[in-house]
């Protein structure tokens, strides 16, 4: 596509530039014969495109002829034709300033204001976007320049109005390289994740790197694992919350579907398996790239320019499966993507917020970071972060820590007298946080008997959304540890699953959420005598009937038992010690038995089970406390 508006737009210029000769504009011309003859000369190899031959012929009528406007302005639309854009430039504004204003000239306005405008002129770009609205008949281009104006209103009110915003480099330590840009970091901010070339130039090999942080300070980066890393290019690449799952661009490799594909990868303990082609469900012939992972990986957003989207690049999401395949992609929409270009998604580690780059909103130029919040099922109204972190060039590849408190990115930095792209922190302006603040959990899961690590399936589920799974992710089988993600001021139901071992539940309470939560698990081999406390069950004071919301636990524990059909179980019902005994041990057995008639009515056979009351005969902790006693209020599952 690009080359063919090259041609169209040389042979505009050829057969324009022979109409301009013709019929000059009354100024802008030159009584010099030897200027005219020169400028002729250039007219004669534009057409038989020699570009080199007539930009030297132009700047020969320039240099015979100084105010010589037509000279200058058939040598910028020369130049831009060869996308020489800054000579171009100079040259339109020199020679805009030597000839009358006139319609014939629209095309000439039109150039000049664009290339000012990407420049950051804004106000030189207002004054020629108005002189081709007043001179300009070609409605295309009358749109265009009304929206550009918009842009440049937008622009100028941006630069009056700065956001807080004071970006800081991460230091020699991390930016080693000559080029580091895309940061991502893990749930608790310990590891960073970027691309990186050891030169600032684009033959240079493109890597992946990890930085970890140890005592407040970032270490030297290391490649992120000789598995990953080849002598191909890896680059725009994203890592679950947990930093266990990584999806990457790689280009031009054997198993490909396109120019360019996304690849993943999952470790167990320090080692990363072999990347993997993601499949032709999410690959396509066209370019697949920019990654962004859920935090739990099970998401995925990415930028293509495939078949089937609104513009140039759109921003998709696909899902990932319960038997590990990955859905086909969904456009995310045209509340998001739009006729231009949208790229770098990154999607916050609540999933309520996402960022991402585009040319196709009200904007300063290039491409523009925005921001979206989720609204019901769909995504909200997009808004422009704002100067001086957007500005006329393209801005793109932002990170803003679950917390909502630091943000990551690559810009500009000047050292020396040498510009580089370098790796910065910035604490988060208050427009800019995501919607949820989002915390984490973390810990470790062993087998309760013989203490060693095991690999678990920790699934969450949202008790306020009618039960939706909010995350699922894997403990480490080398170390048994996870990371999960979860959001301030929200209910959480936690499930512990292993093979052949018995279900482990926890309630996660709303005020627990505003700070990180350590939290290992036991699970309890299969067997009898082996326990479980159901932490998700609710009941109203002093009655039996089981909440609403007590539901997803319920579910949870019917698959488990519908999984071991032989197994029988007592299900327990406990009190504190509030109240009267004798009314403590009838509520726990009316308790007890509700929980049975639930899994009944399911279809679990009811010869599997014995619902039993202890009242506040076997407390978990002393009654001493109110938290205690929340511990003591409990419905407790036995293998008989």
């Amino acid at each position: 596509m690009q080359r063919f508006w090259r041609l169209f737009l040389i042979s505009i210029f050829i057969v324009g530039g022979a109409a301009r000769s013709a019929a000059q504009p009354a100024s802008g011309v030159s009584a010099n014969a030897k200027a005219q003859k020169a400028f002729q000369e250039g007219i004669r190899h534009t057409q038989s495109r020699n570009f080199p031959k007539a930009i030297e012929a132009y700047s020969e009528a320039i240099k015979r002829d100084p105010s010589f406007g037509q000279a200058y302005l058939q040598a910028a639309a020369l130049y831009r034709v060869m996308q020489q854009p800054e000579e171009a430039y100079q040259y339109y504004a020199k020679g805009l300033t030597l000839v009358t204003p006139s319609p014939a000239l629209a095309n000439d306005y039109l150039t000049y204001a664009d290339l000012a405008f990407e420049r950051g002129q804004y106000q030189e770009a207002a004054t020629y976007y108005e002189k081709l609205i007043s001179a300009g008949k070609n409605p295309r281009h009358l749109k265009h320049a009304q929206q550009q104006l918009s842009n440049v209103q937008f622009a100028q009110k941006a630069m009056a109005n700065p956001v807080d915003f004071k970006p800081q480099a991460l230091g020699a330590v991390v930016n080693k390289f000559g080029l580091q840009y895309s940061p991502v970091l893990t749930a608790d901010q310990r590891a960073l994740l970027f691309t990186a070339r050891e030169g600032n130039g684009p033959l240079d090999d493109e890597d992946l790197y990890l930085a970890y942080r140890k005592d407040g300070q970032w270490q030297e980066p290391v490649s992120v694992s000789e598995a990953i890393n080849s002598e191909l290019n890896e680059g725009a690449a994203s890592m679950s919350g947990d930093g266990r799952v990584l999806v990457f661009t790689t280009c031009n490799r054997k198993d490909s579907y396109g120019s360019c594909d996304l690849y993943i990868s999952y470790r167990q303990g320090n080692k990363w398996s072999k990347p993997q082609n993601m499949g032709r469900n999410v690959n396509t012939s066209a370019w697949d790239s920019q990654p962004s992972l859920s935090a739990d990986g099970r998401t995925l957003y990415f930028a293509s320019n495939r078949k089937g989207g609104f513009g140039a690049e759109d921003i998709w999401v696909t899902q990932q499966q319960e038997d590990g395949s990955w859905s086909i992609p969904v456009n995310v929409g045209k509340s998001i993507n739009t006729p231009g270009r949208e790229a770098s998604p990154f999607l916050h580690a609540s999933g309520n917020t996402l960022y991402f780059a585009t040319d196709g909103l009200q904007g300063m130029g290039g491409l523009d970071l925005f921001m979206v919040n989720r609204e019901g099922s769909g995504w909200g109204t997009p808004s422009n972060l704002g100067y001086p972190l957007n500005t006329h060039r393209d801005e793109s590849s932002i990170f803003i820590s679950p917390d909502n408190t630091t943000g990551y990115y690559s810009g500009q930095t000047t050292g020396g007298g040498k510009v580089e792209v370098a790796l910065l922190q910035f604490e988060v302006p208050s427009a800019w946080k995501g919607k949820t603040v989002s915390n984490f959990a973390q810990g470790r899961v062993f087998d309760a008997k013989t203490k060693q690590p095991l690999q678990a399936q920790i699934q969450v589920y949202d008790l306020d959304s009618a039960g939706v799974v909010a995350q699922q992710v894997s403990s480490d089988e080398t170390t048994g540890e996870y990371t999960i993600v979860v959001n301030q001021g929200q209910r959480y139901a936690l499930y512990v699953t292993a093979t052949q071992h018995v279900l482990e539940s926890r309630h996660i309470s709303p005020s627990s959420t505003a700070k990180p939560l350590a939290l290992d698990f036991y699970l309890q081999p299969l067997g009898k005598g082996a326990t479980a406390v159901l932490s998700n069950l609710f009941f109203d004071t002093g009655k039996a009937s089981l909440r609403p919301e007590s539901r997803t636990e319920l579910d949870k524990l019917f698959q488990f038992l519908k999984s071991n059909p032989k197994m029988r179980v007592e299900i327990a019902g406990h009190t504190d010690n509030v109240g009267q005994p004798a009314a403590n041990l009838k509520l726990s057995e009316a308790r007890a038995k509700a929980v049975v008639s639930y899994l009944v009515s399911k279809g679990a056979p009811a010869a599997n089970f014995q619902a039993k009351g202890y009242g506040e005969v076997q407390p978990a902790a002393p009654n001493t406390s109110d938290e205690n006693r929340q511990l003591n209020r409990r419905i407790e599952l036995r293998i008989l």
